[in-house]
């Protein structure tokens, strides 16, 4: 069994599923890390891992018999994310786990609670903060020139195969799009709109007729005043998604085509093609609109969040996507569900982070 390696940052990963397997590809190309650890007890996860000679564990407490390492990454199954993390943090291990923090927001401050009085830093793996498409709207928001911003619009559209809920934690409670997919649309909208005052939301389960919905609507207020629509369906074909449009993963096809519409008093933002429309002049319906395309400079953003990792591991920085972070995205969604649930509109408390 190969040793940890000297001088570069041992990261284990926890978990060996579709996700699990990129932060194992991203912690093997990133040249500050070593892979200490895939710790996974299934057979599949196993025969992967030894096949291309790569240390395998069926639990964290193995690892932690044999090498301590400086950091680990939690990729299983939203369900379990708690569990893992706990244990992490009880071992004084810093963590980086996987969107969602939890699958129930109780669990997740307790979690969030267990990390502060450890003192052990906890990442969200809300990659998508780190694009810098992201970074440039973030940018142009805070520039001022989109004006007063009134109203945005998300989709995830998209059609997963059949062999995707072969799996079956994703066929049940705590898994459906709105956890596995919306998520991310719901905490860039509040990374660039800032915190949501309360949602209104429906969920269908019409295609498949599973224990989760496969398509939901949400209306979302914020406390600055914007108002904001998403939409969520895993059971559409169609181009418009983060991961349709974004480029930002090579497995699925890029489509010319935008996700995100973002509207305000002096212009309007299609992202992530970061076209910019604005005024000829004093806005009027009547006259033409100026189209500027925005520059920027590509980057992997699950790369740049390892990085990101490495640096928080080696107290070099603080997390940019916290626990707490984590768990104001989470309660979001929480409320999402609960309206969904009640047909009612959901405040959310702004005591709470």
């Amino acid at each position: 069994m190969p040793e940890l390696s000297q001088g570069r940052i041992n990261i284990a990963v926890v978990g060996a599923g579709l996700i699990g397997r990129r932060h194992i590809e991203g912690v093997l190309l990133e040249p500050r890390a070593a892979l200490a650890a895939i710790i996974d007890p299934s057979e599949s996860a196993r025969d992967w891992a030894l096949a291309r000679g790569l240390p395998w564990f069926a639990t964290l407490s193995e690892v932690l018999a044999e090498r301590r390492p400086d950091g680990v990454i939690i990729a299983t199954p939203n369900q379990l994310h708690v569990a893992n993390a706990l244990e992490a943090i009880a071992s004084g291990l810093p963590v980086l786990i996987e969107k969602p923090i939890a699958d129930d927001v109780d669990e997740a401050a307790k979690l969030v609670s267990a990390a502060e009085n450890a003192g052990v830093p906890v990442l969200v793996g809300h990659h998508r903060r780190y694009n810098p498409l992201i970074l440039e709207t973030k940018r142009l928001l805070e520039s001022g020139r989109l004006g007063t911003v009134l109203t945005a619009h998300g989709s995830f559209w998209a059609a997963k195969p059949d062999d995707y809920f072969n799996a079956d934690w994703r066929r049940q409670p705590g898994a459906g799009p709105t956890l596995i997919n919306l998520i991310h649309d719901v905490d860039l909208f509040r990374f660039l709109f800032g915190e949501v005052k309360s949602v209104h939301a429906m969920e269908s389960n019409a295609a498949r007729h599973l224990a989760v919905e496969d398509t939901a609507v949400v209306v979302l207020r914020f406390g600055a005043g914007t108002l904001a629509t998403l939409t969520a369906s895993d059971a559409v074909p169609s181009p418009w998604s983060w991961e349709m449009t974004s480029g930002e993963n090579p497995v699925f096809p890029k489509q010319d085509q935008f996700c995100y519409q973002i509207g305000g008093t002096a212009g309007s933002l299609a992202v992530p093609e970061l076209t910019l429309w604005t005024a000829l002049g004093q806005p009027d319906w009547l006259r033409p609109l100026k189209a500027e395309c925005l520059q920027i400079t590509p980057a992997d953003p699950q790369v740049l969040q390892l990085v990101h990792f490495c640096d928080v591991i080696e107290g070099r920085a603080r997390p940019i996507v916290s626990g707490r972070e984590g768990l104001a995205t989470l309660r979001v969604i929480d409320a999402i569900k609960q309206s969904a649930r009640t047909g009612q509109t959901i405040a959310l408390e702004r005591s709470r982070p």
